[in-house]
């Protein structure tokens, strides 16, 4: 599991008035897990829908977050994320069972300030309260190891090599079509991919092509 955040404290505000949210996932089972963790940030005000028309007329009264899944049963929940943004929501997490590098791009590049690849539809992780532990074992999050030197982004410098790689990572290629792409071996790409990890703090694809497009290094 993967959670991808520009900025992992400021996602929830907390203030001295409760922070409110809207959750819109199709499954119960995981609608119910992700409004528990907000409660356990904090928020007391959750309001659950499960679909698109069940969350639209609810849009026009902005609230401090919307955690939407990105396969809604009636569209994307990116798209409604987008409408919560220019409606004056502050923050959108957008969550998703799969590892989709695509989706990451499109959440990022529409302004999502998160994205959570749960992995399964059950292994929920959201950011915690500063000097909290993540609420799932495996969360991590995509920022730079201590005392690692600085990228302009915040992250160590890719050499050009990597940053190819990486562009290639974010077209969707395999190990063995970056290879052949660049002449190189299977092994060679994974060797470059394990470096490219080791700078951005992170070890799974999405997660690398969503710190390149948020920092720059590719677009």
């Amino acid at each position: 599991m993967s959670v991808l955040l520009e900025q992992p404290a400021s996602l929830v505000a907390y203030r001295p008035n409760k922070p409110t949210a809207m959750v819109v996932v199709a499954d119960p089972r995981v609608r119910s897990t992700v409004t528990r963790h907000l409660w356990a940030l904090g928020v007391r005000d959750v309001i659950e829908a499960s679909s698109i028309a069940e969350a639209r007329p609810r849009i026009g009264n902005p609230r401090d977050i919307c955690v939407a899944d990105v396969h809604l049963p009636d569209g994307s929940g990116l798209t409604l994320l987008s409408e919560t943004r220019a409606a004056g929501w502050p923050n959108g997490l957008a969550l998703s069972a799969a590892d989709d590098i695509g989706a990451v791009r499109n959440a990022l590049a529409g302004g999502v300030k998160g994205y959570v690849v749960t992995g399964t539809r059950t292994n929920i992780g959201l950011p915690t309260r500063p000097g909290a532990a993540p609420l799932g074992s495996a969360a991590r999050m995509h920022r730079r190891p201590p005392g690692a030197p600085s990228h302009p982004g915040g992250y160590r410098e890719l050499s050009g090599r990597e940053v190819e790689v990486l562009r290639l990572v974010a077209e969707g290629q395999s190990n063995k079509a970056i290879g052949v792409s660049m002449g190189l071996s299977a092994l060679t790409v994974k060797s470059h991919l394990a470096r490219i990890a080791r700078k951005l703090g992170t070890g799974d694809r999405a997660g690398m092509v969503a710190v390149a497009l948020r920092t720059g290094i590719i677009h």
